[in-house]
């Protein structure tokens, strides 16, 4: 997994940006109920997308919650006096105190399967009755968008997908949070050029690819003997689900 502390001050540049931040919070607005009044945003990262849920939603507190200092830290500036430092496997937080909790692009990150449930079981726990958690999911099958970079990178080992939609269901099953919604948007600026993915792939952004492994260094290479290295392929299309607190 990627330093997110040293990665901070370069990740929304990297990432799409504001264009990116902006599809995001358009979707995950489109999910969460007009009547919400306190909504956490965990691994809220660089606050990007976190800002635009707060000014779209003036009257609501907004709270974010990240793992990394640096990260947070760069939240803090953008939502001053509502970020916290948080592990989302164990919130800070009361029971039932929020209207809505959402988490955007976490849930791949993690590599256990009782992580991913600890997280959505925390998610539920502060999330009161009648309350919406909304989270994105199948990330990694997003990024597949059937370019000639996906055709190289097909044969790559790949771990199960922490984030499969049938298994956060099941997650969210068990702590009584019941789909109501989903939607989908374009990662903005997040196409993929031939060269940009070779550097990733050298700087270990692929799991199971570690940098300075022969496989690693193979694959960077038939990527580099594409045509049109610094053009963008398609940008990914991101799928968000939507689930409401019983009771």
């Amino acid at each position: 997994m990627l330093d997110y502390d040293k990665e901070a001050d370069a990740y929304d540049a990297t990432r799409g940006g504001e264009p990116r931040a902006a599809a995001a919070a358009e979707a995950v607005l489109g999910l969460i109920p007009a009547d919400t009044r306190h909504l956490l945003d965990v691994a809220c990262g660089t606050g990007i997308v976190t800002r635009r849920l707060a000014a779209a939603r003036p009257g609501s507190r907004v709270t974010g919650a990240d793992l990394t200092y640096g990260m947070a830290r760069t939240a803090a500036v953008r939502l001053p006096g509502a970020v916290v430092l948080a592990d989302s496997r164990a919130l800070p937080f009361p029971d039932s105190v929020f209207d809505a909790v959402t988490s955007v692009w976490l849930l791949h990150l993690l590599d256990r399967p009782e992580d991913v449930r600890a997280v959505v079981a925390e998610c539920a726990r502060v999330l009161r009755p009648g309350g919406v958690y909304v989270t994105t999911v199948d990330k990694a099958a997003a990024h597949d968008v059937g370019s000639d970079i996906d055709a190289v990178l097909a044969p790559r080992p790949r771990r199960p997908a922490p984030d499969a939609a049938p298994l956060v269901e099941s997650y969210a099953a068990a702590h009584l949070l019941h789909p109501t919604g989903q939607t989908r948007f374009t990662g903005r600026g997040q196409g993929r050029s031939p060269r940009r993915t070779a550097a990733d792939l050298r700087r270990g952004w692929f799991t199971r690819l570690p940098p300075g492994d022969p496989l690693t260094e193979r694959f960077a290479e038939r990527l580099e003997q594409l045509p049109d290295q610094e053009l963008p392929r398609p940008d990914p299309v991101f799928s968000v689900r939507a689930f409401r607190k019983a009771g």
